[in-house]
């Protein structure tokens, strides 16, 4: 009886022991592939990375600082200088000095001051300001412009470096089965020793290719972390579709360069902005203003409070001080011309950049056209006709290898090829600011 009464008591327990033990393992089932789920790498496509970079970068930030810091004194560029307040003595006789009349004992005097400066010059110098904010602005699209060049070569050769992962995976594939094969074969006397060593040295020479290649990656990964401003351990995915295709390239004059470069436009506004200032300098010719009121109480009871109210006016025109804005509006002028020679060499260098970028870039697409349609499809038959003759027994290992050697070393060509393609077009595309 107490060993039935033991073993039914159990039974209950051991049910909910069960139970228990099924709901955990459900619940395990349903949170680990949505935790696996969760946790894969983001895709992140070349877009999406150049918006972080534009938003997010360190030194791009800075000059939208610069910009609200011109702005902020543009604000108060119409501003008057505070005003002037004093006290004192007035006309008081030194100590020990006889004093023949009681008006000769002086007065207190207290003073205020106001310098008004002329209007004209106070819109000008606020035009000024904001010039100066255009001109940080568009030193912020110079510096956009190369951030964006390093990002697109790290993201093609990122996109390169995977592309160059498959091709050496899939070879080490084909080389790991030809060992496999070649070692079948040699107990029967149909392969030699050496080329057994010689494939399986040509598979180490691909891990070790692979392995450089996954830090490659990895740099490049690095790379667009720090001009994303992004933790350099993140990891993440990119997006290899990009179809390698003939870019339109369109016939470039320096009007469509004037209207894209960013250094151009940079050059466009300080130009305009030292303009401003030739007009702010001229300005130095008008006169400007102040007034002063002074009270006076004497000491003595007899005499009436007195006051002095004056107005004074700045003559600019005098010989000895008119030298300095007509020399300062001289020189502004001679480097506005400096800068409109400067624009012209850089519009006229960029020209014959783009132009040969272009042409040098549709030679290489061409090149990569024929590897992709002729030469890669004609060693892929070569390799098949060699590895079907040598799977009949008519063919020897090395003739195998040599073929695998000749299609991979192709493919790393006309890849690396491909990465010199890419850099090529980010060159031609900073260039003309695309």
């Amino acid at each position: 009886m107490l060993v039935t009464k033991k073993y039914t008591s159990e039974i209950p327990l051991l049910r909910g022991v069960r139970g228990g033990l099924i709901a955990t393992i459900a619940l395990l089932l349903t949170i680990v592939p949505a935790l696996a789920q969760t946790q894969q790498p983001q895709v992140m496509n070349l877009d999406s990375v150049l918006q972080r970079i534009s938003k997010q970068n360190p030194m791009l930030q800075m000059y939208d600082t610069r910009a609200k810091a011109m702005d902020a004194y543009a604000e108060g560029a119409k501003s008057w200088m505070a005003p002037m307040v004093g006290g004192g003595l007035y006309m008081n006789p030194y100590p020990g000095a006889e004093v023949m009349d009681a008006g000769d004992k002086g007065a207190y005097m207290i003073t205020a001051e106001q310098s008004i400066p002329n209007p004209a010059k106070l819109r000008a110098k606020e035009k000024y300001m904001k010039s100066r904010a255009a001109i940080e602005s568009s030193g912020r699209n110079v510096t956009y412009n190369e951030l964006r060049a390093q990002a697109k070569t790290a993201y093609y050769n990122w996109v390169v470096l995977e592309k160059k992962i498959d091709a050496l995976q899939d070879n080490r594939k084909i080389m790991d089965y030809m060992l496999k094969l070649a070692r079948i074969r040699y107990p029967y006397n149909q392969g030699r020793l050496g080329s057994i060593y010689k494939a399986e040295a040509r598979m180490h020479e691909v891990d070790n290719m692979i392995e450089m290649t996954e830090r490659q990656i990895t740099q490049q990964n690095i790379t667009l972390n720090t001009l994303m401003n992004l933790p350099r351990e993140q990891r993440y995915k990119i997006d290899t579709t990009i179809v390698q295709h003939q870019h339109m390239l369109p016939t470039i004059d320096t009007t469509y360069l004037a209207a894209a470069r960013s250094d151009v436009q940079r050059i466009d506004r300080s130009i305009e902005s030292m303009r401003l200032n030739v007009q702010l300098e001229k300005l130095e010719r008008k006169p400007d203003f102040s007034i002063q009121f002074e009270h006076m109480y004497p000491k003595s009871d007899m005499m009436p409070q007195q006051f002095s109210a004056m107005a004074m006016v700045s003559i600019p025109i005098a010989p000895w001080s008119s030298k300095m804005y007509k020399a300062n509006t001289k020189a502004m002028n001679l480097e506005i011309n400096a800068m409109q020679q400067e624009r012209e060499a850089i519009l006229a260098e960029a020209q014959g950049m783009a132009q040969s970028m272009a042409l040098e870039a549709t030679a290489l697409h061409h090149h990569l056209e024929n590897y992709k349609n002729k030469i890669l499809p004609a060693l892929k038959k070569n390799y098949d006709v060699t590895m079907l003759a040598y799977e009949q027994n008519s063919a020897q290992l090395p003739e195998v290898i040599d073929a695998w050697e000749a299609l991979n070393m192709a493919q790393m060509d006309y890849l690396n090829d491909l990465q010199q393609y890419y850099q090529m077009v980010v060159n031609y595309e900073k260039e003309i600011e695309k």
